[in-house]
């Protein structure tokens, strides 16, 4: 025959259940905040593509090793949740560990996507066409004899892409012009072998280590600037476009729903080159695409880090014993909390997926 229990210890069970229901309660406000904060956020990022010069792309490989991992996190918290619920404190510790390791681990396939983007030539903040030190703009270069030419982001030399040789051998030329001082003219010390720098059309010459003009004189500061933004364009192998590789293929650029297309080191659209205001339009256009990717992704990414320090107190909690059959409240909380996230970012991804 069960044990009757007193008033007072009805009263503190009926307490400990409000107590219990209140936090639950707690973690579903929260949840609901950030649906609204995620839906203001994906609902601004269609509404931007509007009127805007929208550049898409895949996403990298790591996004999906860590989508894997969130998914394997889930099953793995659930099968800790049962084992709390049935007392079994080794099973709750392994659970617990390995959901833990599951979660440093989409945090580490995330900062990897976000790299990938980054040698891929997509930032934060950045322009959809490149303008400043745009080559052919102010100056040209030849090379032995011949001008380098762009395409698209590819250096061209007689009409074929430049040898992996060529490429790093412009790069070393150009990497005199990395840094400008607004006092100080460019210290040249290899010129006119295999390099030629025009400016304005007119060859450029060195007179002790001095870059100098056609008029023999040195370059005003804006125009070392100019050519500053050109070295470095060359560094990280930018021709037109931010982001590497070949429109079309690679990456594609939209303009009010509508696939742009490339000729002449200009933008088209339906096979008709971009009218004077969209021509400016486009060059003025930064990357809000890439912006709000980013952003999305990483708001989500520091829910996850917020509530890996949660998970570090349940993992302690399940070594303490702590945390039992008769005392799961935490680890419920936890474990909602984290499916959430893990369903959020499915969210999101399918968003990205479809969307951007």
């Amino acid at each position: 025959m069960s044990e009757e229990l007193t008033p007072k210890e009805i009263e503190e069970q009926e307490y400990k259940e409000q107590s219990n229901k209140a936090r639950l309660n707690l973690v579903y406000v929260s949840m609901f905040s950030i649906v609204m904060l995620f839906a203001g956020l994906t609902s601004a990022y269609i509404v931007s593509m509007g009127d805007s010069f929208w550049l898409k792309y895949d996403l990298p490989t790591p996004f999906w090793i860590s989508t894997t991992a969130i998914i394997l996190s889930s099953l793995t918290f659930l099968l800790a949740v049962s084992a709390a619920k049935k007392g079994n404190q080794s099973m709750l510790k392994l659970f617990m560990s390995v959901t833990f390791v599951l979660g440093m681990a989409f945090v580490y396939f995330q900062f990897k996507g976000y790299f990938a983007l980054f040698d891929n030539g997509v930032h934060v903040v950045s322009q959809v066409l490149v303008t400043d030190g745009k080559y052919g703009d102010y100056f040209e270069v030849k090379y032995k004899g011949d001008f380098i030419e762009i395409n698209g982001n590819d250096f061209l030399l007689k009409g074929e892409k430049m040898s992996d040789g060529e490429l790093k051998a412009y790069q070393n030329f150009m990497a005199q012009f990395h840094k400008v001082d607004e006092k100080k003219a460019f210290e040249v010390s290899q010129y006119g072998k295999d390099f030629i720098l025009y400016f304005e059309n007119v060859p450029m010459t060195v007179n002790e280590g001095k870059l100098l003009t056609g008029d023999s004189v040195e370059l005003p500061y804006l125009d070392r600037l100019r050519l500053a933004y050109l070295a470095v364009n060359v560094r990280d192998q930018r021709g037109d476009f931010y982001v590497r590789g070949e429109l079309g293929k690679d990456f594609q650029i939209y303009y009010k729903g509508k696939a742009l297309q490339y000729e002449n080191r200009q933008l088209q659209l339906d096979g008709k080159k971009l009218s004077n205001y969209l021509q400016i339009k486009s060059m003025e256009s930064a990357d809000t695409a890439s912006a709000y990717l980013f952003m999305i992704t990483f708001l989500h990414l520091l829910h996850i880090i917020f509530t890996l320090f949660y998970l570090v107190k349940l993992l302690i909690g399940s070594f303490s014993g702590r945390i039992n059959e008769e005392n799961t409240i935490t680890i419920k909380m936890g474990a909602a909390f984290w499916h959430f996230l893990g369903f959020l970012w499915l969210y999101l991804l399918l968003f990205l997926l479809f969307i951007h």
